[in-house]
């Protein structure tokens, strides 16, 4: 299974800013991760996505590239980088990175060099468009903020596209150019044994050619559009699939081949699955309907169904719930309810295909309020919710800093109630939300491993999610029953033995009454 290794693999999300301080300055660091690998060799899971590591003047906390083939300073080494593959090879656990194609901060030499002049050898590596006849922008297109997505440069009399930040200038691809800097990006990395990329913005590289006005969006929302726009054209345009095929062919003529980890932000599961190809373009797309769907059994199952029929059959899908631009799912979802977070870990550990959980999911952290005086995030800021609520400080310990950075240091970002939840305080706790993740991730592997998948909805009362994956009654098949309700639901005889419960107290008889907000796995352990 090597060739298809993410196949019911685990990922592990890790902020690297606010996971671990090794050097006493309040910001997390590459040498706190090696210090911190045996903690998610003890987790089991089989890879870790960092968040990014190259130089960057942190506009958008490394989202504003400036070298592709760099480490941040702040962050480390090269060296580092390279022993941290090594270490967590050992381990048994990949490392992947975050890339960022779709554009680069405005201090990259590239975009130097192109707003030197018109003349630029460079100037097609970016959009560049002249103003409408009445000297505005050239479209009506909006950035991340709801501002215009256009900036204009005095220098050489025309504007520039970001989508994003001013000081994030969007990438032209339809210059040959770009595609090749970053074809030796890909082989760069890969060559020093990185496993593969999560892809920011993967859906938005290509912007329409004619520079069309967006249309109005239908109804406003994360999928839906933004800021009364429907993009259309300044993202999912049907040329970014050339761009994937040829990234594909690279990553596989390695061994093990390297795994590409879209971002597709899009809210249908028809165009999610294009993105997959006839398996020959990305092998994951995160699939944001159902990050966003409602914490329900009929929701949830739904969006299940529909992206296991819309997928290829070699399709494999990919589940989290939280990231660091959507929040923490313990929040979210749950409301901070630990009952309802132990249901949402036994959901995503047994759903078919890949796993991604984001740092703290395993010990139910949620989202920290950040005073507007301590907020970092630029962007993200000039929203209704910032996103640092979801970059605080892993909460090693109850000690004042938690175990993040040395005692009297001043994290960068603030943490939240650390003595409610640290990974000290669960980890001495067999009863805990962290021991079920591990315990959950642990059958995951030797129960269902790289075969998880053959998903089966079953019958069940209103407000139960109940479905077999790996085969009904077949070696290594589990029947999962959820219950989304806030009332007891007493099933029939599960099929096979009661493997697991999100409640520590469960008896484990021939009938089962789920608790509220409780989950079950059953079936016959080899």
């Amino acid at each position: 299974m090597d060739g298809r290794w993410w196949q019911g693999a685990t990922l592990y999300q890790l902020y690297v800013r606010s996971w671990q301080d090794s050097d006493g300055d309040g910001y997390g660091d590459l040498r706190g991760i090696l210090s911190r690998l045996d903690y998610l060799e003890w987790l089991g899971v089989d890879g870790i996505w960092l968040s990014p590591t190259m130089p960057s003047p942190d506009r958008d906390w490394g989202y504003d590239v400036s070298d592709y083939r760099g480490v941040h300073p702040e962050l480390g080494t090269m060296d580092d980088m390279d022993e941290l593959i090594a270490q967590a090879g050992r381990r048994g656990m990949r490392v992947l990175l975050d890339l960022v194609p779709n554009h680069t901060s405005t201090e990259h030499p590239w975009f130097v060099e192109s707003a030197s002049s018109r003349q630029s050898p460079l100037r097609d590596y970016y959009v560049w468009a002249d103003p409408a006849p009445d000297g505005g922008p050239p479209n009506n297109w909006l950035d991340f903020t709801g501002r215009s997505a256009w900036r204009w440069d005095d220098r050489t009399g025309q504007y520039y596209l970001h989508n994003f930040l001013a000081a994030q200038a969007d990438l032209n691809w339809w210059q040959p150019a770009v595609h090749e800097e970053f074809r030796q990006v890909l082989r760069f990395w890969f060559d020093r044994g990185v496993a593969g990329f999560r892809i920011d913005v993967a859906h938005g590289l290509y912007k329409d050619a004619l520079l069309r006005d967006n249309p109005p969006a239908g109804q406003d929302g994360p999928l839906s559009g933004r800021f009364g726009q429907r993009s259309e054209y300044n993202q999912n345009r049907p040329e970014v699939h050339a761009v994937y095929r040829n990234w594909r062919a690279i990553a596989d003529r390695y061994s093990p081949p390297r795994l590409l980890l879209g971002e597709t932000w899009v809210g249908e599961l028809g165009r999610l699955a294009s993105f997959y190809g006839a398996d020959d373009e990305l092998q994951l797309a995160f699939n944001f309907p159902f990050v966003f769907a409602g914490f329900a059994a009929a929701d949830l199952a739904a969006v299940v169904a529909g992206t296991l029929a819309a997928l290829p059959s070699d399709g494999c899908p990919v589940w989290m719930a939280s990231n660091h631009d959507v929040g923490r799912f313990p929040s979210r979802w749950c409301g901070g309810d630990e009952a309802k977070v132990r249901l949402a870990l036994l959901v995503l550990a047994t759903l078919p295909g890949a796993l991604v959980l984001y740092y703290g999911d395993e010990i139910g952290m949620t989202d920290v309020t950040v005073p507007p005086e301590l907020a970092r995030d630029t962007l993200g800021g000039q929203r209704a919710l910032g996103r640092d609520r979801a970059r605080t400080p892993m909460p090693w310990d109850a000690s004042p800093t938690g175990g993040f950075t040395t005692a009297g240091v001043r994290s960068w970002l603030p943490a939240g109630d650390q003595a409610a939840c640290n990974v000290a305080a669960q980890r001495a706790d067999r009863g805990s939300v962290l021991w079920l993740c591990r315990e959950l991730l642990r059958l995951r592997r030797a129960e269902a491993g790289r075969r998880l998948g053959g998903y089966q909805p079953l019958p069940a009362p209103d407000g139960v999610w109940q479905y077999s994956t790996g085969g009904l009654n077949s070696a290594g098949g589990l029947t999962v029953a959820a219950n989304f309700t806030g009332s007891p639901v007493t099933l029939g005889r599960p099929a096979g033995q009661v493997l697991l419960s999100t409640s520590p107290d469960r008896d484990r008889d021939d009938q089962v009454t789920l608790a509220p907000w409780e989950g079950v796995i059953a079936g016959r352990p080899r």
